[in-house]
């Protein structure tokens, strides 16, 4: 499917200010105020076209746990972000998403800001019944580390 007959609010959003200077972090301010949870690990949008989405996040204060370390729901947090925003890239406007499921492997400490990459390994079909999707999203810190690994699991299903 074309890119324009993906197109969503979201998605046109991100195309029309993702070029411009600070573009993407106006982008994903109005993000965070949009679902304002998503604002407690002040996501950096940095990449977003069907089937992929980079987003990064700061290591401060509010994301810290006991340890001093990135929280591991707050990295729930940056993984779930990154796999909406590839879904609203990726999902046509004749249907809907919503997540459904969460696997969620913390295979090191998070010292670092992070970088989450939710990618597909190719583009999906979407016809005219319900489906499951699964969303692989990889968070690693600034040294490369895979810190988290994820599986996020939407239906998907045609808008009646």
């Amino acid at each position: 499917m074309a890119v324009e007959a993906r197109s969503n609010p979201t998605y046109g959003m991100w195309r029309k200010l993702s070029g411009r200077p600070l573009g993407s972090r106006l982008f994903s301010a109005a993000m965070s105020l949009r679902v304002p949870y998503f604002g407690t690990v002040m996501p950096h949008v940095v990449d977003m076209r069907p089937g992929r989405c980079e987003v990064r996040a700061p290591k401060w204060w509010g994301v810290h746990n006991h340890i001093g370390t990135f929280h591991a729901i707050a990295a729930c947090n940056l993984a779930e972000i990154a796999m909406g925003m590839l879904a609203e890239a990726t999902v046509p406007p004749t249907h809907r998403w919503i997540p459904k499921a969460m696997t969620v492997q913390y295979l090191a400490k998070a010292n670092t800001s992070l970088r989450a990459v939710a990618e597909l390994d190719g583009e999906p079909e979407f016809g005219d019944t319900a489906r499951d999707l699964e969303v692989p999203v990889s968070i690693r810190d600034k040294d490369g580390t895979e810190v988290v690994r994820a599986v996020i699991t939407i239906y998907v299903t045609p808008k009646s």
